[in-house]
């Protein structure tokens, strides 16, 4: 039998080299594209790049991507729509992968349209507001502008199985309209807050129709503070998935965050843990240091 005071002693080490992990948290750093051109759309928006801790150091690596939308409110405190309201993603990706819950990864915060954001992040026009419709060009903005650039500037690894879409409220709609139009791409879908509302509902129509045998990996989550009606809608939308074939116990995470309203505040709060599940040792499949 082991010694009590050796015993102690172990406990004592592994205590002490958790606060030193979690004191030594490496920062990623943060790459700017101002004015990003699109030919799509003939307007330009800044893109905002998190690189992950090690990647000046290693040039051999490649990295999983992870597109996400209304990136003003991502990384900059004074740029996000209620000022000082951040998520700090930067600053979760880097806890995430400081504890082994995350590969590395890189972020492509898309800034959105200002007044164009609606009909840009919305799949069908809708006629009582007068607006939406241009999803499917944003697809094409995504795929054919953003990402063909960013798999040409960076170390990426461009495979579907290591790349993601994501985005809250109507930037969650889109995520998972886009993932879902476009299997063949994207192997992951974080959809926080999803507008599931917009049109009657449209995006339950477009998981139905689901027919492709390749099944992004996806991340919902709904706050509990959001009303009911939000709520409901994040459970139906979760029930058409699961009647599609997605399984809750591999390839779909639904969330309740009870006590979140619809804000970037709640969404920066669970911003760490819907990395962990896209970019965990079990998400992608893309094995830690690869």
């Amino acid at each position: 039998m082991r010694d009590m005071r050796d015993t102690l002693r172990d406990t004592f080490s592994r205590v002490l080299n958790l606060e030193n992990r979690r004191q030594s948290v490496r920062s990623g750093s943060i790459e700017r594209i101002p004015a990003f051109a699109s030919a799509i759309f003939g307007n330009t928006r800044d893109l905002t790049v998190y690189l992950p801790p090690g990647y000046q150091e290693r040039e051999s690596l490649r990295y999983p991507v992870l597109y996400m939308q209304d990136g003003q409110n991502l990384f900059d405190p004074e740029r996000a729509y209620i000022p000082g309201q951040s998520w700090l993603l930067h600053e979760a990706a880097d806890r995430a992968i400081a504890n082994r819950k995350a590969v590395p990864m890189i972020i492509v915060g898309i800034d959105h349209a200002g007044t164009g954001r609606i009909d840009e992040f919305t799949p069908t026009m809708e006629p009582q507001r007068n607006a939406g419709g241009k999803a499917d060009d944003y697809a094409r903005l995504l795929i054919e502008e953003v990402k063909a650039m960013t798999d040409a500037r960076f170390r990426t690894r461009p495979e579907r199985s290591a790349t993601a879409i994501g985005g809250s409220s109507l930037g969650g709609l889109l995520a998972m309209y886009v993932g879902l139009r476009h299997p063949d791409v994207f192997g992951a879908i974080a959809a926080m807050s999803p507008s599931v509302w917009w049109h009657d509902r449209v995006i339950l129509n477009v998981v139905d129709q689901v027919s492709s045998p390749e099944r992004p990996r996806i991340w919902l989550d709904i706050g509990g503070r959001e009303g009911g009606e939000a709520l409901q809608d994040a459970r139906l939308l979760r029930d058409h998935l699961t009647a599609q074939g997605w399984d809750l116990r591999s390839d779909l995470r639904f969330f309740e965050d009870r006590r979140a309203d619809h804000s970037e505040r709640a969404w920066a709060r669970r911003a760490g843990v819907m990395l962990e599940y896209l970019f965990g040792l079990d998400g992608l499949n893309i094995p830690h240091g690869n």
